[in-house]
Parts: C-alpha cells; structure tokens; sequence
C-alpha cells in the first residue's frame, strides 16, 4: 500500500534544513523580574542595551492586575483609584456658589442685551 500523503508533514512551515539557526540574529537581551503585593514574580526582557532609565521601575502584573515593582521585599502598593468626575464637579472645585451666581448672572445679562430684553 502507498503512502501519498505530504512529503513534508510532520514538519513546520518556514523550517529550512538548518532549522532555526536561520533566523537571524538574536539581539542581546536582560531578564528584569518584577513582583506584586501578592508575591507574584513577572519577567520581562529588555534589550541588553537600553539605558536603564528607559526600563520602567513599575507595571501591570498580568495575573493579578496589581502594580508590580523591582523591589521584591517592597512590592508597590495598589493607588487608591478616585471616582470619574463630570464637568460640572471640576467647576464646582474651582468656583463658589457666589463666584458662579455672579458668573451666571453676567451672562444672562449679555444675552438679554443682544437679544433687546434688557
């Protein structure tokens, strides 16, 4: 009985007789471990070559979603998150209610003179 099947089954796409010496080149690379309140460590790599600063200190821990830091016996504490605020809570931070009666009626009295109601 003959086999008629693919000459190449079994093997990847892509894969030449070198396997994956042909890849190219790796780039040099640095292991950074980050940990969050719950002990979780995460490991991120950065390009051995990036200057510290550019590495962030802190991120999202993708299991817990907790902020996770370089300091594994000092992980970051969750920020306390504050509730969305409109337009109106904003104004109302800046103003008093005289500083918006005055506002308010200043403009009543702009749009009264425009439209000859004055």
């Amino acid at each position: 009985m003959a086999s008629g099947g693919s000459a190449i089954r079994g093997s990847r796409v892509g894969s030449g007789p070198m396997g994956e010496q042909d890849r190219g080149y790796h780039a040099d690379r640095v292991a950074i471990s980050y940990w969050d309140a719950k002990g979780n460590e995460t490991v991120r790599y950065f390009a051995a070559n990036l200057p510290d600063e550019e590495i962030p200190d802190v991120i999202d821990s993708p299991t817990t979603g907790l902020p996770a830091g370089r300091d594994k016996s000092n992980p970051p504490e969750l920020q306390k998150t504050e509730p969305y605020k409109t337009h109106l809570a904003y104004v109302k931070e800046r103003r008093s209610d005289e500083e918006a009666a005055q506002i308010l009626e200043d403009a009543l009295h702009q749009l009264r003179t425009r439209r000859g109601t004055a």
